[in-house]
């Protein structure tokens, strides 16, 4: 059973404020897309064909320069890059000034193939390693969350990067790091526990530190989904969509998502499009963008022949969302076979081989942005919302009915198939009408009423 947005509704709302995070704390970068007319970017995230990220130890900005044109080639626009933490700031006082050297030459390098840049400072986590500095672990070991000694290391590190590459004009901004949340808590096997307080605090004031070293750019935080699905997480909801200068999704269907609907089930390849639409419910400002930072085929879950298919439909779907500012491929080339360790699923993730071949993949991405640039996409009007409700805004403590298997989830995947594009909206803002009529919204359903 829907609900009408009704007349009696809007009169008693006629004249109430509704809460925004409009200005310099969420504007987006001049670089990236602002209005609804924008076209959507379209990139990679940059994992070097040789040596994987361990590059930065045998810096190679020809083999960099390779790789950067193959992604060019393929038509792309943007790469994001990752530093390694403990190379680029051994010592909690010292930030290696070679290293940050190679970084701007890697943007510069960018720059001449026509690419701009966002740079991963707090690495942090990649590919199921995680990239500390000794002064953090063992005999030293400090909670990178709360400590003022570790807090202030890294805001020293963040600010030195974000410096330096202020003035180059390809620079798009800072993401603090990549997934960092997993260091909060479970299943991390030695982690920084952090209230939700805290987390909001270290964020905030990393944030403004970018900003302040290279003001206006496109200066964000990433966390991976446990900040939308689990309850008692203490990276929140609303920290991501209403921190920084947009809201960044990671989005991985192998969260239980294609274990429980297939590799080509209507949730799978619709997981990117409703993650950011969650997004978007928990926005203070209806028109912050989003960027799906993260989003990729991993086998076996989606089988390498399918991966195509796969690109094609899941980069459809998001394009769909009206605030959907880029998407940002994982990744830019396969890990090679002679790095040992990784997950299976990892070394096969890239739009080119190892060998710098240009996969099915590769090819779909490429036909999408070339469909960008020569017609752009028409994003859906989301007139119904279903209405979610996680508890108390600041924490979400029962943020897993947004979980896979969850109601809010079930029923958002129910009504895609009815050929429904719904929106969500957060129960407390269902009678603000103000507020709905700001997002198009005229009709609301409940999760318990969607057969």
């Amino acid at each position: 059973m829907r609900e009408d947005v009704g007349n009696d509704v809007r009169e008693n709302v006629k004249g109430s404020d509704v809460t925004t995070s409009a200005g310099t704390a969420s504007s987006p970068s001049p670089l990236w897309p602002t209005g609804p007319d924008s076209v959507p970017r379209m990139g990679a995230n940059y994992t070097p064909r040789t040596g994987w990220f361990h590059h930065w130890l045998d810096f190679d900005l020809d083999d960099v320069r390779r790789d950067l044109d193959a992604l060019a080639t393929l038509g792309l626009d943007h790469v994001r890059v990752f530093a390694l933490w403990p190379v680029f700031q051994p010592n909690r006082s010292f930030v290696r000034p070679r290293a940050v050297e190679q970084l701007g030459q890697l943007v510069d390098a960018a720059a001449q193939c026509g690419l701009d840049v966002a740079v991963d400072a707090l690495q942090g986590h990649l590919s199921s390693f995680d990239f500390v500095p000794s002064w953090l672990r063992t005999w030293h070991r400090r909670n990178l969350f709360t400590d003022p000694d570790a807090v202030d290391g890294a805001a020293r590190y963040l600010e030195t990067l974000a410096s330096a590459l202020a003035g180059r004009p390809n620079f798009l901004g800072m993401t603090l790091g990549n997934e960092v949340n997993q260091f909060s808590g479970p299943p991390h096997p030695d982690p920084d526990p952090c209230t939700y307080e805290e987390a909001g605090q270290w964020l905030t004031r990393l944030l403004e530190v970018c900003e302040r070293a290279a003001p206006g750019r496109l200066h964000t935080h990433a966390e991976y989904d446990a900040v939308w699905f689990q309850d008692g997480h203490p990276f929140t909801p609303a920290q991501a969509a209403r921190l920084g200068r947009a809201t960044t999704i990671h989005s991985w269907v192998f969260n239980g998502t294609a274990q429980r609907h297939g590799y080509e089930g209507t949730a799978t390849v619709r997981l990117a499009e409703y993650l950011i639409e969650l997004a978007t419910a928990w926005a203070d400002d209806p028109a912050r963008p989003v960027w799906l930072q993260e989003v990729g085929a991993p086998a076996p879950l989606v089988p390498p022949e399918q991966a195509a298919a796969f690109a094609t439909a899941t980069v459809g779907n998001a394009l769909t969302c009206e605030r959907l500012s880029g998407i940002t491929w994982w990744c830019s080339h396969d890990v090679s076979r002679e790095l040992a360790d990784f997950p299976e699923l990892e070394y096969g993730l890239g739009l080119l081989t190892s060998d710098g071949e240009v996969k099915p993949a590769g090819r779909a991405l490429a036909e999408a942005a070339a469909r960008l640039r020569a017609e752009p996409p028409r994003p859906v009007r989301r007139t119904t919302a279903l209405v979610l409700d996680a508890g108390e805004e600041a924490t979400a403590p029962h943020r897993s009915v947004c979980a896979p298997g969850g109601p809010f989830f079930e029923a958002w995947v129910r009504l895609a198939d009815q050929g429904v594009r719904a929106a969500a909206v957060l129960a407390g803002r269902v009678r603000d009408a103000v507020y709905l009529e700001s997002r198009g919204i005229t009709e609301v359903v409940r999760p318990s009423d969607v057969k």
